[in-house]
């Protein structure tokens, strides 16, 4: 569909500087803008791109002034990128809606599926599975036994959910991510290991959505539990028994061990790891590849392996690079100081 500045500006609550009347039908990235495409400007560190960008429409926040005269037409808004995120909203509702069930896919028949359902080819829904309203279970999704999802939701190609686990509402699994594998549970036993029977199941509250790849282990008693809002990226692992507080984020192949409970408004950097059965507080900040070993309280950034408040770790790795030096250094210091005792001795 095509919009005029005006409507975008109307639709936002924004103002237009330039020609209100010059349309868009796309998006694009700044740096690659057409004279029919939107795109935005938040960050400062893309600002120069504003003067080149062939752009016909850009999203600025209302205290951005030009260093010089802009060609674009401007549509002022307190957030630039809220802003955009809004307008992606409205172009992904305006999309193709995929409905009704596939021919081929297998739905058994103690299965309830509710109203304006879209059920695609070759995905199998098990034996007293639930499924909500205008829920959307891709190609090859697999739901298992007893599972229950709610109403709204989205199952990309592949999704996998275990037997029990229990799906809110409005929540986004994509592909290739599993929920309800068992945890890790294994029990040494001479030169063997016993596997430990994992009971448990996960519990998604609603509003949460878990990228491609991503596994949330079923817990071996109770349940692993990821409550409402919590936003969590691909290729991440969340063990046996975990609870991740309300609006948390975590970025790619964050992985955290079994029994950690996790608070609200937390975010955890890629490649960030946590040991087992500790403690992270409300709004704590975990870096990327951050190493965390023991409990965290709220509000807490750290940074590292192993993870150390975030001041002192950018103060300490200022010195990382001349760690050789100084050693070579305290070397001879030492030297030195063997021959002055030698020397006053004598």
């Amino acid at each position: 569909m095509e919009f005029t500045a005006q409507q975008i500006a109307d639709i936002l609550n924004g103002t237009v500087e330039g020609n209100p009347d010059v349309k868009v039908n796309n998006f694009s990235k700044i740096e690659e803008g057409t004279p029919h495409s939107l795109t935005f400007l938040a960050n400062p560190k893309y600002e120069h791109y504003i003067y080149h960008t062939e752009a016909g429409v850009v999203l600025v926040n209302q205290d951005f002034i030009p260093s010089t005269p802009l060609k674009n037409t401007l549509v002022r808004v307190p957030n630039a990128y809220a802003a955009l995120a809004a307008l992606l909203e409205i172009a992904e509702k305006l999309k193709k809606k995929k409905e009704g069930i596939d021919a081929a896919a297998f739905i058994h028949p103690s299965a309830h599926i509710g109203e304006a359902c879209y059920i695609g080819t070759l995905a199998c829904i098990a034996e007293n599975a639930r499924i909500g309203r205008n829920c959307k279970i891709y190609p090859h999704a697999y739901v298992g036994e007893n599972v229950v999802i709610g109403d709204n939701c989205i199952l990309y190609p592949h999704v996998t959910i275990y037997e029990g686990s229990v799906i809110g509402n409005n929540c986004i699994l994509h592909a290739g991510c599993v929920i309800g594998s068992d945890g890790f549970g294994f029990a040494p036993e001479g030169e063997q290991y016993k596997k430990i029977p994992q009971l448990g199941n996960v519990i998604l509250e609603d509003d949460v959505e878990i990228g491609a790849n991503t596994t949330v282990d079923r817990a071996v008693m109770g349940a692993t539990l990821i409550h409402r809002g919590v936003k969590i990226d691909n290729l991440v692992q969340i063990a046996h028994n975990v609870e991740v507080g309300e609006h948390t984020v975590m970025a790619a192949q964050a992985g955290i061990s079994g029994s950690v409970k996790i608070g609200k408004h937390c975010r955890f950097g890629g490649q960030s790891g946590l040991a087992g059965h500790i403690s992270i507080g409300d709004s704590a900040a975990i870096g990327a590849q951050a190493g965390i070993l023991g409990n965290i309280e709220k509000n807490r950034t750290v940074l590292g392996s192993p993870a150390i408040d975030a001041r002192l770790y950018l103060r300490s790795s200022v010195v990382f690079g001349r760690l050789p030096e100084m050693y070579r250094k305290l070397e001879g210091l030492e030297r030195e100081v063997e021959q002055l005792k030698k020397e006053l001795n004598k």
